[in-house]
């Protein structure tokens, strides 16, 4: 095996690890903010909400809602990844773990420090499941879906859908506070620090077997296109209108 191919074969193990200890992670982070009590961040006030109405876990909750997003996709054409079927169902299952081990917290001596934990550790699982590259989450993917569909900004189309999603919640009994003002604030800012800390480097070319030259086409010859990244490249910018984008731009 080359050094190459050994080297994408460790970034391909290090992005799964990535994916799976971001997507727990993320988990864990809301059920933080659950026992706070200060608030939850968009789609958890609804999971809560329809929790309370059904009578189901709030991890649970999260799975179910997280499959009918994802068969939303279906009329508006978005293709899902390994990281987006494991986003349904990884994340509900932590969060259920967590709040199983988890007492509430009583007092804002306890409930401040647990919603703080709570936004950061949500902040570092997003820089970790995003930076592994395997496909957006259902409900990011339903954003950039619509934003692509109807023609409207990733950010209109995204405060659109968060605003009725955090108002149902709320009617439902989900609970909105300081923590999910907090949340929208500082989510963005934070998950673009642990996307750069988590990216996954690319193999050095000069690691790779010497080949012989090849003559490039002369440009005269050919359509000029634009460079695409192969889907292996971490080191370009979050494009904005990216599932990634869409992410860091809540």
């Amino acid at each position: 095996m080359s050094i190459a191919s050994g080297q994408r074969g460790r970034h391909l193990t290090r992005r799964l690890v990535q994916l799976y200890a971001g997507l727990t992670l993320y988990g864990i982070s809301s059920a933080l903010l659950v026992r706070a009590g200060l608030g939850l961040e968009p789609w958890g006030v609804l999971h809560q909400g329809l929790a309370e109405r059904t009578g189901l876990t709030i991890g649970v909750v999260s799975i179910v809602v997280g499959a009918v997003v994802l068969l939303l996709w279906i009329p508006i054409r978005q293709r899902p990844g390994l990281g987006t079927v494991s986003n349904v169902f990884v994340i509900g299952l932590a969060m259920d773990g967590t709040l199983a081990l988890l007492p509430d917290g009583h007092g804002l001596p306890v409930r401040i420090p647990l919603l703080a934990l709570g936004i950061v550790l949500n902040g570092v699982a997003t820089g970790l499941y995003i930076a592994a590259r395997f496909g957006p989450g259902p409900r990011d993917g339903l954003m950039t879906g619509l934003h692509r569909l109807t023609g409207r900004s990733i950010r209109l189309t995204r405060t659109l859908i968060e605003i009725a999603v955090v108002t149902t919640g709320f009617l439902l009994g989900g609970s909105v506070g300081v923590g999910t003002v907090l949340y929208a604030l500082s989510i963005g800012p934070l998950a673009q620090v642990f996307l750069r800390l988590f990216a996954v480097p690319e193999p050095d070319a000069a690691d790779a077997p010497e080949q012989e030259a090849v003559p490039e086409p002369d440009s005269s010859d050919t359509p000029e296109q634009e460079a695409t990244p192969g889907p292996d490249a971490v080191d370009t910018p979050v494009v904005a209108e990216s599932p990634e984008g869409a992410i860091l731009r809540r």
